[in-house]
């Protein structure tokens, strides 16, 4: 299959929820968010302990939703909980990585590039995935600690003043490339993945691709995340409804009293208190889509599954208790699979921007490009010859150079 015939304009960006519908790209989303949510989890209450706060009371404050935000902590325990955050961060940013090089090659016709060539593709790219974001960090720092010192010469009696008049030209001019440099770096933290997987560019190549972007891109970008966002909306809505719509289903038809019963309404009351807690369901009903039994959110659920939500945890048998268990474990993986989709959707929106930009500033068509792959796939052809080969065309040679010889004899 060749290229996918593209516009090169803001009618692209709407192919975005349909090439994010896709199977291995939302697995890679929930495997790189299980990754760095288990980080997080157990970072964040390490950070609690730190911050004089036991397991137990943690736990039933927070689950497994649990933030340090709101908590009195000493400077170590923040420390702990933000590398947490930073972990999770980073290991989402691998997964837009490996989901823009599947839509990169799927948008050059390949279909067959699968989630572990794009996980090892990431292995081999993952330093300027990390490091670009932290180069443009280290560079704003830089200049603020250049101000800061040049502060302190101003401070020096009688030359002091004019030490910070007669270079005021040049702090204005830094001060200005500062300010842009922290407007790269929040751009290169969506456009990196994207800038890596397409063009596998190294650390240096990435930085320079984000402040290019910067420099000539700046409406587009602008005015192409105000079409995706609101369709990434939309696709996420359709998404979860479709979800809530087969969860509910399952309520109908099991929860019916001529099968489970009142057996599967403590199973899914059990599982849903796990999921979303009545504490974390007061601050954001958004995670409990899902959920039914003694929670704030039950209502959307037995209102449709006819599952009585008077139940009494305590009073639930091991076998179901055991049951709710694994069942909160699928619950989960499914609430994540919503989050999942999201993110696919903005990783493979961000792949065709950097494409279309790349066509309209340098004219440069990524899809025509050869990519690493097919160089290696090139030299391994080329390379890949048999000795036999190899002989025949050495006898055709000495065959055709005896020929030529035999009128010279005559």
């Amino acid at each position: 299959m060749g290229p996918m015939k593209l516009h090169f304009d803001i009618r692209d960006i709407f192919r975005a929820p349909r090439l994010a519908l896709s199977g291995k790209k939302i697995w890679i989303f929930i495997v790189g968010n299980i990754v760095g949510y288990v980080s997080y989890w157990i970072l964040t209450y390490v950070a609690f302990a730190l911050a004089g706060m036991n397991f137990s009371q943690a736990w039933s404050d927070y689950g497994l939703y649990p933030c340090l935000f709101g908590n009195e902590a000493s400077c170590f325990a923040w420390i702990v909980y933000l590398a947490g955050v930073v972990i999770w961060f980073f290991t989402v940013s691998l997964s837009c990585t490996a989901v823009a090089r599947v839509t990169y090659k799927q948008l050059k016709g390949d279909e067959f590039f699968s989630s572990g060539d794009a996980c090892a593709f990431v292995k081999k790219h993952w330093h300027p995935v990390i490091f670009t974001s932290i180069s443009l960090l280290l560079i704003i720092v830089f200049f603020l600690i250049g101000a800061m010192t040049f502060a302190l010469f101003g401070k020096i009696p009688y030359v002091g003043e004019f030490l910070f008049v007669i270079p005021y030209l040049f702090y204005f001019f830094g001060a200005v490339f500062t300010i842009y440099s922290a407007i790269v770096f929040f751009i290169a933290l969506t456009y990196t993945p994207a800038i890596v997987a397409t063009c596998e560019e190294d650390t240096m190549g990435a930085v320079f691709q984000n402040y290019s972007i910067a420099w000539s891109q700046p409406w587009r970008i602008i005015l192409y995340h105000m079409a995706l966002l609101p369709i990434g909306h939309i696709g996420i809505w359709i998404f979860k409804y479709f979800w809530l719509g087969a969860f509910k289903l399952i309520n109908c038809v099991y929860g019916c009293s001529w099968f489970m019963g009142t057996k599967l309404a403590n199973i899914v009351a059990y599982a849903s208190n796990i999921i979303c807690p009545e504490s974390v369901c007061r601050l954001s009903s958004s995670f409990c889509s899902f959920s039914s039994g003694p929670s704030c959110c039950v209502g959307n659920v037995s209102s449709c599954c006819a599952i009585s939500t008077n139940v009494d945890l305590v009073s639930i048998s091991g076998t179901e208790t055991m049951a709710g268990v694994i069942l909160a474990i699928f619950l989960f993986l499914l609430v994540l699979a919503v989050i999942s989709y999201g993110l696919s959707i903005l990783s493979v929106g961000e792949t065709i921007m950097f494409v279309i930009f790349k066509k309209k500033s340098d004219d440069d068509n990524l899809l025509e490009r050869k990519d690493e792959d097919e160089l290696e796939k090139e030299e391994e052809f080329e390379t890949d010859e048999t000795p036999d080969e190899k002989d025949s065309e050495d006898s055709d040679s000495e065959e055709t150079e005896t020929d030529e010889e035999k009128p010279d004899e005559d």
